[in-house]
């Protein structure tokens, strides 16, 4: 089993419910667990030559032990996507839910249609503070930095801001996250 790290964000509807719903359909992978979620974010969107709309974001990562090659596991998480109504003719607007591999063990791969390790998370706040949850340590295989010091170097001022209260009732039983504390 491989371990992997999904990123997901919702700005549109019932932000929570589409998360949870993500996360959920994630968890009935076959030949996959899920063993870590981070906390919940609002993110302000991000406007890097895109239009994802003014709604603020919930976003999180998903940590996943599966035996899914990334190509499958990437197709998966369209699948979702779309069952959840993400409107893949505008990626980048306004979305219900998005699900972004962001690691797959310490893989790279440079293909037109999969970049692994996500190329743009080092620059994200949104991904780093909720992958820090989860594994502080892990070293981006093609930066060999740890998260912590990606996090740390980051010079991205979009806001990140803990969702508070987190959703009690969702996501049932939360797995717990490295540090052993239930996000």
């Amino acid at each position: 089993m491989e371990t992997s790290y999904i990123g997901f964000g919702s700005n549109v509807g019932d932000r929570i419910d589409f998360c949870d719903r993500a996360v959920t359909l994630l968890g009935l992978l076959p030949h996959s667990r899920v063993t870590g979620i981070s906390l919940l974010y609002e993110t302000e969107p991000v406007h890097d030559g895109t239009d994802p709309g003014d709604a603020w974001f919930l976003n999180g990562v998903v940590q996943l032990e599966t035996d899914v090659m990334p190509r499958s596991l990437l197709m998966v998480l369209r699948e979702i996507e779309r069952s959840l109504g993400r409107d893949h003719d505008h990626r980048s607007g306004p979305r219900t839910i998005d699900l972004d591999l962001l690691f797959y063990g310490d893989q790279t791969i440079n293909d037109p249609d999969l970049v692994v390790p996500h190329p743009r998370l080092h620059q994200r706040r949104f991904v780093l503070i909720p992958m820090s949850e989860l594994d502080p340590l892990f070293v981006h295989p093609t930066l060999q930095r740890t998260i912590t010091q990606l996090l740390a170097e980051n010079t991205d001022t979009s806001e990140v801001r803990l969702l508070f209260p987190q959703p009690s009732t969702r996501y049932g039983s939360r797995p717990t996250c490295s540090s052993g504390q239930t996000p």
